[in-house]
């Protein structure tokens, strides 16, 4: 592999590993919020979900 070959690979597996890295920051930073406007703590089955509501 070429020199620029090398420095073209550096920066594309930066890029990737950068954005997961800043993708996952930034999600533990500020969680989405449920669409449904429902609180949930933990994960809930599905049969327990429809039941408690």
């Amino acid at each position: 592999m070429s020199g620029e070959a090398i420095v073209m690979l550096v920066v594309s597996v930066l890029v990737v590993w950068g954005g997961l890295i800043t993708g996952i920051v930034v999600l533990r930073r500020h969680p989405d919020e449920p669409d449904d406007g429902v609180q949930r703590r933990g994960h809930l089955d599905e049969d327990t979900d429809v039941a408690d509501q």
